[in-house]
C-alpha cells in the first residue's frame, strides 16, 4: 500500500533524518549496506571503478600523462578496427593510429566530429550491434545544436557513475553524506506514493529529488521549506535555479544557510551567480562541466581558486580556434567502447591550458548559437550581458525572445532598481530593436525536458 509522498508521516521523518546523530547513521546505512547491495541487484561495477579513479589521481600529472596518452592511442586503435565509420574514414585520410604514440599531434590529422555526422552516419557509429547488448541510450539537449543519441555500454555508463562520485568525494560530498537533487514538475505529473523504486534508489545514494514548477516568491518559499526539512549537504541544480533563490533569501532574510555545497550543473555558472549564491546561501559553490555525449569530463576538484580540471583519466582534451577567434572545446572519450567520439566538438567554448598538476578549462563564455540579432546587427549573448551588467545596472536576470518578429527583453531588476531608467539606457543603447519586459524569475522560459535555462530562446 503506497501513502502519498507528502503524507505528515514522511515529512517527519525527513526532519528527523536531517539532524544528528539519525542524519550520520541514515549515511553510515546507505553507504555502507544498500548502497552495496543495490550495485549487486543492478549488475554495476561502479565502486571497483570509483577505486581506480583514487589510485589514478594521486598519481604525479606526468605520471598520469602517460596514462592517458597510451589510452588515446587504444582509443583509436580500438575504433580504427571496431568502428565502421572510424575504419573508413582513417583509410580515407592514410591515418595510423601508431603515429600518435611517437607524438601526439598527429591527431591533428583526423578531422572534428560534429553532431551532423553522427546523425548522418547512424548506426555506422557503433563498434557492435545494439540489439541484445544491454546499453543505456543518452539524448543530447540540443543546446548547441540538433539533438542527437548516444549509446552507451554498460562499462561507459559505470564509468560515469564513479567519475560523478569521485568529484563529489573531492568536494567533500562522500556517500555517507546526504544529497538533492532539483528537478522540473510537469503540470500532467502524478504524485506516485511511496514507496517505489525511485525511493530505493535515493535511498541507496542517500539522494533526494526536489521537484518544482515556478520560480515566483511562492514557489521559491516551497523550495526552501523543503530545504530546511532536509538539511542537504550537497545541493545539485542548474545555477539559474539556485541564483533565483538566493535574491529571494536576500531579499526576505539577508542570508540563510540549509545546506553546505551547492553542485553546478546543466548551464554556465556564471561569476555573478556564484557571488550572489555563496553570498545569500552562505554555502560553497562548485562548478562543473559535463555533456550527454561523454558525461562529467572537468570538475573543480581543488576548488574556484584552481579551476575545471579536466578528468583526464576520462579523455583527451583540446580545444580549435574558430574564425572569430574564439575557441570551441573538442574532446576525444576513452571509456565508451560501444559509440567511441573521437574529436569531437562540442559547441562549447573554453580553452584548454596544460598546467603542472593537470589539464584545464578556461575562458568558458557560453554556447556558439548564443547570437542574437538587433536592428540586424550579430550580439553574442555575452556582449549583450556585459552591457546590461556594466552599462545599465540594476538587472539580476535576463533572458531574450526572439521568436516572434521583434525580440523580448525579459528582465529580473534588482529589488532597488528603477524599472524606467532601465528601459531608458537600453532604448538608448539599442534604439528600437527590442521589447522591454519586467517580470519574475519565473516568467523564463526554460528549455528542454530538464527545463535548462538560456539565456536566449529560439525555439
Amino acid at each position: 500500500m503506497k501513502i502519498p509522498s507528502n503524507h505528515p508521516a514522511l515529512l517527519a521523518s525527513e526532519h528527523l533524518f536531517s539532524v544528528q546523530p539519525f542524519s550520520f547513521v541514515k549515511g553510515l546505512v546507505s553507504a555502507g549496506i544498500a548502497y552495496p547491495i543495490a550495485e549487486r541487484y543492478e549488475e554495476r561495477k561502479v565502486t571497483v571503478k570509483l577505486r581506480e579513479l583514487r589510485h589514478h589521481y594521486r598519481l604525479p600529472f606526468q605520471e598520469r600523462l602517460t596514462l592517458v596518452r597510451d589510452a588515446l592511442v587504444d582509443t583509436l586503435r580500438f575504433a580504427g578496427a571496431q568502428v565502421p565509420y572510424y575504419r573508413d574514414l582513417f583509410a580515407q585520410t592514410g591515418f595510423n593510429p601508431e603515429s600518435v604514440a611517437k607524438d601526439v599531434r598527429y591527431l591533428n590529422d583526423l578531422p572534428y566530429l560534429t553532431k551532423e555526422i553522427m546523425r548522418e552516419q547512424g548506426e555506422r557509429m557503433y563498434s557492435r550491434p545494439l540489439a541484445g547488448l544491454r546499453h543505456h541510450m543518452c539524448k543530447t539537449g540540443g543546446s548547441t545544436g540538433l539533438s542527437c543519441h548516444i549509446a552507451y555500454d554498460q562499462t561507459a555508463a559505470d564509468y560515469s557513475a564513479a567519475v560523478t562520485l569521485y568529484a563529489r568525494e573531492r568536494a567533500g560530498n562522500y556517500k555517507w553524506r546526504s544529497e538533492l537533487h532539483f528537478a522540473c514538475r510537469f503540470p500532467d505529473m502524478v504524485d506516485p506514493g511511496w514507496p517505489v523504486r525511485e525511493d530505493f534508489k535515493c535511498f541507496a545514494m542517500n539522494r533526494s529529488n526536489i521537484f518544482f514548477d515556478r520560480l515566483d516568491d511562492i514557489g521559491l518559499a516551497e523550495i526552501w521549506e523543503t530545504l530546511k526539512r532536509r538539511k542537504p549537504y550537497m545541493v545539485h541544480a542548474h545555477p539559474s535555479t539556485i541564483y533565483a533563490l538566493a535574491c529571494y533569501i536576500e531579499r526576505q532574510y539577508g542570508s540563510a544557510k540549509t545546506f553546505d555545497v551547492f553542485e553546478s550543473s546543466g548551464e554556465l555558472l556564471e561569476p555573478y551567480q556564484r557571488e550572489q549564491i555563496a553570498r545569500a546561501l552562505r554555502c560553497r559553490v562548485v562548478d562543473r562541466y559535463g555533456l550527454a555525449e561523454l558525461g562529467v569530463m572537468a570538475y573543480e576538484l581543488d576548488g574556484a581558486e584552481k579551476g575545471l580540471q579536466v578528468l583526464d583519466s576520462e579523455g583527451w582534451p583540446e580545444s580549435r580556434e574558430l574564425d572569430n577567434g574564439e575557441h570551441e572545446l573538442v574532446l576525444t572519450g576513452f571509456r565508451n567502447r560501444l559509440m567511441p567520439l573521437i574529436r569531437y566538438a562540442t559547441g562549447d567554448l573554453a580553452r584548454v591550458e596544460q598546467r603542472e598538476d593537470g589539464f584545464y578549462l578556461t575562458d568558458i563564455v557560453g554556447r556558439i548559437h548564443d547570437i542574437v540579432y538587433l536592428s540586424g546587427i550579430a550580439y553574442p549573448t555575452h556582449t549583450i550581458q556585459d552591457m546590461l551588467d556594466h552599462r545599465v545596472g540594476g538587472i539580476q536576470e535576463f533572458q531574450i525572445d526572439v521568436r516572434g518578429e521583434k525580440p523580448v527583453l525579459r528582465i529580473v531588476p534588482e529589488p532597488h532598481a528603477d524599472p524606467a531608467q532601465i528601459a531608458a539606457k537600453i532604448e538608448g543603447y539599442w534604439p528600437g530593436a527590442l521589447t522591454v519586459e519586467f517580470v519574475g524569475h519565473d516568467a523564463f522560459v526554460r528549455v528542454g525536458h530538464r527545463a535548462k535555462f538560456r539565456h536566449v530562446v529560439t525555439a
